[in-house]
Formats: C-alpha cells, sequence, structure tokens
C-alpha cells in the first residue's frame, strides 16, 4: 500500500556520510532513524532512482540545492534527498553537487524504508535492482502533507519549484 496524505511515515533507518566528526556522529556513514529525524520538524523530502543519474544529477538534485534558502524561509526545517544507493555513493553525489548544508543525502541501501512507503521502483529487467519512483513530499512532524509521485519516466510535479509552491 502506497503511503498518501494524512499518514505518518514509517519509521526506518537511514544513513547518511557524515563529512566533519562530531561528537554525536562519527566520519563516515551513520545511521539515523526516521521517526527520531522527522519529530518537531517540516521536511521536505525528495527521492530519486538513482544517483549520478541523468535527470536526477542535471536536474533534479540541482533544483533543491539551488531553491535551500527559499524553502528554508518558507519554514522548511530540512531538505532530504533520499535514493536507493548507499551512504557512500549518497556521499559522494552531494559531494559533486555541493548540497552540503543545504540537502541532505540520505541512503536507502536496501530499499526497506522505499518499501515501506509503497513507492518501491523494480528496475531489474534494466538491470538497476529495486529502486525507488520518482517523488517529493513535505513532512510535518512526520506527517504526509504533500505527496507528488511522478509518472514512469517523467519528471513534472516532485521538481523544487513544485515544493516551493506548497511549502
Amino acid at each position: 500500500m502506497t503511503i498518501k496524505v494524512g499518514d505518518k511515515v514509517p519509521d526506518g533507518t537511514l544513513t547518511e556520510f557524515i563529512e566533519t566528526a562530531t561528537d554525536s556522529c562519527a566520519l563516515g556513514p551513520n545511521a539515523f532513524q526516521v521517526a527520531d529525524l522527522v519529530k518537531g520538524k517540516k521536511i521536505a523530502v525528495f527521492a530519486v532512482p538513482g544517483a549520478f543519474t541523468p535527470t536526477c544529477s542535471a536536474k533534479h538534485l540541482p533544483g533543491y540545492v539551488e531553491s535551500a534558502a527559499a524553502l528554508k524561509a518558507k519554514g522548511v526545517d530540512e531538505i532530504w534527498c533520499v535514493a536507493v544507493n548507499d551512504a557512500f555513493v549518497m556521499g559522494a553525489w552531494g559531494r559533486e553537487q555541493q548540497s552540503g548544508g543545504k540537502v541532505r543525502m540520505l541512503a536507502d541501501g536496501s530499499a526497506i524504508w522505499t518499501k515501506a512507503l509503497g513507492l518501491e521502483l523494480d528496475l531489474n529487467a534494466r538491470g538497476m535492482g529495486v529502486r525507488s519512483q520518482r517523488y517529493s513530499m513535505l513532512l510535518d512532524d512526520g506527517v504526509v502533507k504533500k505527496l507528488n509521485v511522478e509518472a514512469a519516466g517523467k519528471f513534472e510535479v516532485s521538481d523544487a519549484a513544485t515544493m516551493l509552491g506548497q511549502a
């Protein structure tokens, strides 16, 4: 069953490659519980089928990086990019796209959270395994306020401009 507006997102574990160690986070991949991350926050989430893929690298992620200040001015506390890749890949992609301090690059390496959302995409026939559908959603304290799921092969409703209009 696919998540819908009004639902609370399921808990799960997402990983993030931390570039600078702190008292609470080690250098490298760190695991975070979704329930803890969303508590009391307004979060713009967008998901892509894969890091370094053409549309994701040329349009999707760059749009959110460029719109980060405008989204935060509208009360968005965090922006997340989620993909079914590992934290090392997401960290490298974030560095290449200069997303630091703007977009959190969160990995769902085994698609467990993506499947719990009901937003997985089977790309086995194309040699890419199970990935995420392209979508965006606005969360408020873990509750889905907006959900924009793209039709197959499209990039029309999950972009940063749409999210900016919904925040």
